[in-house]
């Protein structure tokens, strides 16, 4: 797992992330594990958490937003300066909205996720409601998670599939 961006190096149902017999597992999920694979263990009671929590947080954010905002026109820095950080958490949270909504159907590059880091902090109250709005229908991330598990499935299962005969005594055309 990269320390950085705390997405995985590699795809769920890597080789790397095998057991021993060469199986591909399901890579767990936060806050799901591996209960999104049959949707058991409680699947539906941690999306609805999930949901309830990442509102009550984005909720408790903007608030908090608020209490700066009232600390800057309390400080009376200037309309210029108020539209500005206004501007820059709306812009920022738009931002991180989409790259948080598009990390649930494909793999983020690190490169660009580490250099992001700073503008997504900022626009965490998007990245929020992302992951809200994701969870009310799947687990977040739960479909890339269920691509590259079943893929990985497909190529084992091709992969060990054996063939029946001696082929050394096929018959030949003539």
């Amino acid at each position: 797992m990269s320390d950085e961006t705390g997405t995985p190096d590699t795809p769920a149902g890597s080789p790397d992330g095998a057991v021993p017999n060469g199986v591909p597992k399901p890579e767990p999920l936060r806050f799901f594990g591996t209960t999104w694979v049959n949707h058991d263990n409680g699947y539906a009671a941690r999306r609805a958490g999930v949901a309830v929590g990442s509102l009550a947080a984005a909720v408790a954010s903007c608030l908090v937003l608020r209490f700066a905002y009232e600390g800057i026109r309390i400080a009376d820095t200037g309309a210029f300066v108020t539209v500005l950080i206004i501007a820059m958490f709306a812009i920022c949270s738009a931002l991180a909205f989409r790259n948080t909504w598009e990390g649930f159907d494909k793999r983020h590059d690190l490169q660009r996720q580490a250099s992001l880091r700073g503008l997504l902090a900022i626009g965490f109250v998007g990245s929020l409601l992302a992951y809200f709005l994701r969870s009310l229908t799947e687990a977040p991330g739960e479909k890339l998670h269920r691509e590259e598990y079943d893929k990985a499935r497909e190529d084992h299962a091709r992969r060990s599939s054996r063939r029946t005969g001696n082929p050394s005594k096929k018959k030949r055309r003539r």
